[in-house]
């Protein structure tokens, strides 16, 4: 009985022109992380479950893609558990992996497991796949890859400088503007502290978080339905009331907020990074005082990018933590990191129509095969085009010119050479055109300069 070929919801096929555009996006990333002194690494798509739990709060554990031992899975389940089928009592008992969520916890689980050999400050990045039981929709998957830069062992604010450098240079080769908002965690502390609600930190900055989908009134709509005081109510207003340069902005942000030394903290980074941060014409630096960021961990700075000109939510993000190597063991490790979104990016590249002409990244020359012989001496005069940086395909198979010919075209293929028992004889051989439609006559060398003239090289090296 045949099946019918699926995918599980939230995942997808990658066809060829689609990989081409996401190689092109992850080269620049690789080159802007390289340029900067950082490292790649990779770490397992599996984790024990004890490394990911309980680090990302109880949605994010809902979240997590469970792996079922191996074997008879339920052979050392929780009998208990299963009778009363509570699957949060059995889960520990028939699953000890899982994939994993982000790429964040896991570098901590490696600089603590790697330490004796890692150099500190150590800069890393990592592109790879993560998993989510998430809900998917426009922009959001269940597998999905993540690209993250780090460093951890500094407490410079040198480095938040560096991150926002990285994002401009990433979006300028892009062709892509962007607001890059900044936040810090001490301001939104002080904010709690004044406010007279410290203790309910997440809670508020979980709310205020959403301001962009739910408005002012929403989100104080929001605050009142989870009985939040009189207090922190007229606080939220006088937030909201903000206005006129970053300065300013932090000015009054001083005066509110008093006393708090926490809040006195985060005023003198921010100030520091407004004041020095370099400006772009395609990623300028925002403050945006509502920015919270979901994370607990981060203890600092935080960054949001956003694409100008488009709905797409974040495709940016990240900041600074004092311990989050702690988890592991290893206390009082501080790092600062940030992430690209590189599906979103995708999406809004492809939107806005701003991916450069791929076909130019794909085969440039097709051999016609006209039988053994002749395919022979293509192979061997390939392999010598492939040398100058050609990309070059032979047709395997003797067939019809005609299917050839339409081969070439559905892969855009722009040049076609035909070498035929006669263009063995002569060593003069045809190439064609396929945009123009035109066709010319080349020699052996004539063929290898033309092409290695396009590439930048001569036949024999490079100019």
């Amino acid at each position: 009985m045949s099946i019918k070929p699926s995918l599980p919801k939230g995942t997808r096929d990658l066809l060829p022109d689609v990989m081409l555009k996401r190689d092109y996006l992850m080269r620049i990333l690789k080159e802007v992380f390289s340029s900067f002194g950082f490292s790649p690494i990779e770490t397992p798509a599996m984790e024990h479950s004890e490394t990911l739990t309980g680090k990302y709060g109880e949605e994010g554990d809902r979240l997590i893609f469970k792996i079922l031992n191996s074997g008879d899975y339920l052979a050392k389940a929780d009998a208990e558990a299963l009778e009363r089928k509570n699957s949060n009592a059995l889960t520990p008992s028939i699953s000890e992996k899982a994939l994993r969520y982000d790429l964040t916890v896991p570098f901590a689980r490696f600089v603590v497991q790697h330490q004796n050999v890692l150099q500190f400050p150590f800069k890393r990045y990592q592109i790879q796949p993560v998993w989510r039981a998430d809900r998917p929709q426009k922009g959001r998957f269940r597998e999905f890859y993540q690209c993250d830069a780090d460093v951890v062992g500094s407490n410079s604010l040198l480095q938040e400088l560096e991150f926002v450098s990285i994002y401009q240079q990433v979006f300028e080769r892009l062709k892509l503007a962007v607001t890059i908002r900044l936040n810090n965690r001490k301001l939104l502390a002080g904010m709690a502290q004044s406010f007279g609600i410290t203790e309910r930190l997440t809670d508020f900055t979980t709310v205020l978080d959403k301001l962009d989908k739910l408005g002012a009134d929403g989100v104080r709509a929001e605050l009142e339905k989870r009985a939040f005081p009189e207090l922190a109510l007229k606080g939220f207003d006088a937030l909201m009331q903000l206005s006129g340069s970053p300065e300013e902005q932090l000015n009054r942000l001083e005066e509110l907020l008093g006393d708090s030394e926490t809040a006195a903290v985060g005023l003198k980074e921010m100030r520091f990074l407004l004041e020095h941060a370099p400006q772009s014409a395609y990623a300028r630096v925002q403050l945006d005082l509502s920015l919270a960021r979901g994370l607990d961990y981060y203890t600092g700075t935080i960054f949001e990018v956003v694409a100008q000109n488009i709905q797409m939510g974040s495709i940016g993000g990240g900041g600074r933590y004092a311990d989050l190597t702690g988890i592991f063991g290893k206390k009082d490790l501080p790092g600062v990191g940030i992430s690209f979104g590189l599906d979103r990016i995708y999406l809004v590249l492809e939107e806005l129509a701003l991916f450069p002409d791929m076909d130019e990244q794909g085969t440039q020359l097709l051999f016609t095969n006209f039988g053994e012989d002749e395919a022979l001496y293509c192979f061997q005069l390939a392999n010598e085009l492939r040398q100058v940086g050609i990309n070059v395909e032979l047709y395997p198979e003797t067939a019809k010119m005609k299917k050839q010919m339409d081969y070439a075209n559905k892969r855009n293929i722009p040049f076609v050479l035909l070498i035929g028992s006669s263009e063995l004889e002569t060593g003069i051989f045809t190439l064609k055109d396929m945009q123009a439609g035109t066709q010319k006559s080349l020699s052996r060398i004539e063929l290898l300069e033309f092409f290695s003239q396009q590439n930048g090289h001569t036949a024999y090296g490079t100019h």
